[in-house]
């Protein structure tokens, strides 16, 4: 019986079931506080490629809301940005309903973070193996750097992970994950209150490039 393929993911969905029925009291007060926030809009719920890029539904606590400009184009990511939801994502309740992933077998604690859809045509063939184990709510590049890191780095923690999977591993990006939350460390890259796009970065190094 191998850790990866059956052990993990028996943990995986029994500490899942644990957490929803530990942490439902944080959860029905996030609800209420993002309900009153976003005008009753909770859930931010998003196709994801999971394992084998068998597309899932991720689910994650809402944290901007629909404002748009005259145009009737959504407000910057910074503008859209609520108080309690820069609250709820500094503290990184926003994963909190990830465990409904995790406990339909969909994602695992520890794995590469899912990404967009709209990301696959762009990966190599490298980048891809990041696709060969199921998504984690948190992994290796989180706890090295999480949206600090340039997309090439994240990449390349992505793959070291995923060939170098082990229990104690798991352990020591769980331990390092604690860390990171009570210090919010990383939430957003420069400049920026999230992080510039997979796509967005892509184009600017092809300007660099053509320079």
């Amino acid at each position: 019986m191998s850790y990866r393929d059956s052990i993990k993911p028996l943990i995986d969905r029994l500490m899942s079931l644990i957490g929803l029925i530990l942490l439902s009291p944080i959860f029905l007060l996030t609800i209420v506080s993002l309900a009153i926030a976003n005008r009753g809009r909770v859930f931010f719920v998003q196709p994801r490629p999971g394992k084998n890029e068998v597309i899932f539904r991720l689910i994650k606590f809402k944290t901007m809301n629909e404002k748009k400009n005259g145009a009737g184009q959504l407000l910057s990511d910074a503008e859209r940005l609520t108080p309690i939801g820069k609250l709820v994502r500094k503290t990184s309740l926003d994963e909190l309903p990830q465990l409904i992933n995790i406990l339909r077998g969909e994602m695992s604690f520890i794995g590469p973070r899912p990404l967009l859809v709209e990301y696959l045509p762009y990966y190599n063939a490298k980048e891809r193996m990041r696709h060969s184990v199921k998504p984690g709510i948190t992994g290796w590049a989180q706890v090295n750097g999480r949206n600090l890191l340039s997309w090439d780095k994240k990449f390349e923690l992505d793959v070291w992970y995923v060939t170098n999977q082990t229990f104690w591993l798991d352990i020591k990006i769980i331990f390092k994950t604690v860390l990171k939350v009570f210090a919010r460390e990383g939430i957003s890259a420069e400049g920026h209150a999230t992080m510039p796009t997979f796509i967005e970065f892509l184009q600017t190094q092809r300007i660099r490039n053509e320079k």
